[in-house]
């Protein structure tokens, strides 16, 4: 039986995308990620037809036991940009009772980054901390590596403590570093993309196979 949240709203659409994920898991080969990470880099895939995703994609132990309970606790999405935001499925995030928050192009935030020279991106997650929204939260980073070296900052220097952090910058100055320094924490679970490859939309879809693995999981309960 289908999803009837996070599934396609037409039945022709649900058999393109069915379809789309055999094809997929026929071309992708051997891989080495367990069932439910693999419906996560399969989505991702799906999204960017790029099967460099098999592999370049790695999981926190932790991660996806750690996103399921913060979407059924209904945790917010904090985004570094707001395509994140606009990108997710406002039936699927209300289902679960979540919220996105994206702060880079508030006016405080433009100007306490020109004030202290530094990015936009840096004083947006200041101010989602500021507004108690980081702790128990999903971190959101498809765009900006200094959004991810800041929560890094955070977490190692202030205690802060995402329920999880998705990772995936993309772009040549400080993505693949950003997300490198991210792999290395171990209290704080994590997914990221390795290298420069990334982009909201790779953050989307894996959030949108974490709801509809959530949403599975609530059906067969």
């Amino acid at each position: 039986m289908s999803n009837v949240i996070t599934e396609q709203l037409t039945q022709a659409g649900q058999q393109i995308e069915h379809d789309s994920f055999a094809i997929v898991d026929r071309e992708a080969g051997p891989h080495q990620y367990p069932d439910e990470q693999w419906q996560v880099v399969r989505r991702m895939i799906h999204a960017t037809a790029d099967f460099e995703f098999n592999g370049l994609t790695r999981f926190h132990d932790n991660a996806i036991s750690a996103a399921l309970n913060a979407i059924n606790n209904g945790a917010a999405i904090i985004a570094d940009v707001e395509m994140i935001c606009v990108g997710l499925s406002q039936p699927r995030l209300k289902h679960f009772k979540m919220s996105t928050h994206h702060f880079i192009s508030d006016d405080d935030v433009i100007a306490q980054a020109k004030k202290e020279n530094t990015t936009r991106a840096v004083q947006a997650m200041r101010k989602a901390r500021d507004k108690s929204l980081l702790n128990g939260g999903i971190v959101a980073v498809g765009n900006a590596p200094t959004a991810l070296l800041e929560v890094e900052r955070m977490i190692k220097e202030e205690g802060i403590k995402p329920a999880i952090i998705i990772g995936m910058p993309v772009g040549f100055v400080s993505a693949a570093e950003s997300k490198q320094a991210i792999s290395e924490l171990d209290d704080v679970p994590w997914i990221i993309t390795d290298g420069r490859k990334g982009g909201s939309t790779l953050v989307v879809s894996t959030i949108h196979a974490l709801l509809a693995i959530a949403e599975a999981k609530q059906k067969a309960a």
